[in-house]
């Protein structure tokens, strides 16, 4: 059972549990992280999704993230995630955004990073495989409607500073 912290929309706690799959009252909100993975090359990191996901089963995605465990901070949940969904351990972070999204409080966040490209591990349950694509087939990839929707609706003001998206 996975056990997450209740949050108020100005991000304060709310002194509520959550648990996983059960409904989240009305003005609660849970805390999810996501991290964009850039290689000091200037290659992106995708990650293909399990096929047995029930959301976007199969789908290359553009961050590794989850939601926060009950008790952890957004920079403490997002280095777990990107530890057990990549293998990759970060020690500093660049934060992105934050935002209210639908039920979440999301934090996102730039990975940097020159870990060998080879050593990039998946998890089970989670990816199935892995690939680093250049910055030109990144801009192609999130322009093309092949990136799950709401991630790219939730990078895109990002994307627009970079100059990714118009």
């Amino acid at each position: 059972m996975e056990i997450w912290d209740g949050y108020k929309a100005d991000g304060t706690l709310a002194g509520i549990d959550l648990v996983r799959g059960e409904p989240i009252p009305d003005g609660i909100y849970f805390m999810t992280v996501e991290i964009l993975v850039r290689h000091t090359d200037g290659d992106y990191l995708l990650m293909q999704r399990d096929p047995t996901k029930p959301a976007f089963p199969g789908y290359l995605e553009a961050t590794a993230g989850g939601a926060a465990q009950k008790g952890e901070d957004p920079l403490s949940a997002a280095l777990r995630e990107l530890k057990e969904e990549t293998g990759i351990v970060a020690t500093n972070l660049q934060p992105i955004a934050n935002m209210l999204y639908h039920r979440m409080l999301n934090y996102q966040y730039l990975c940097v990073t020159s870990c060998d490209k080879e050593s990039v591990t998946l998890q089970e349950g989670e990816t199935v495989d892995y690939r680093w694509v250049s910055e030109k087939e990144f801009i192609s990839f999130i322009n093309s409607g092949d990136m799950i929707p709401t991630q790219r609706e939730r990078y895109d003001n990002y994307f627009k500073t970079l100059g990714y998206v118009k």
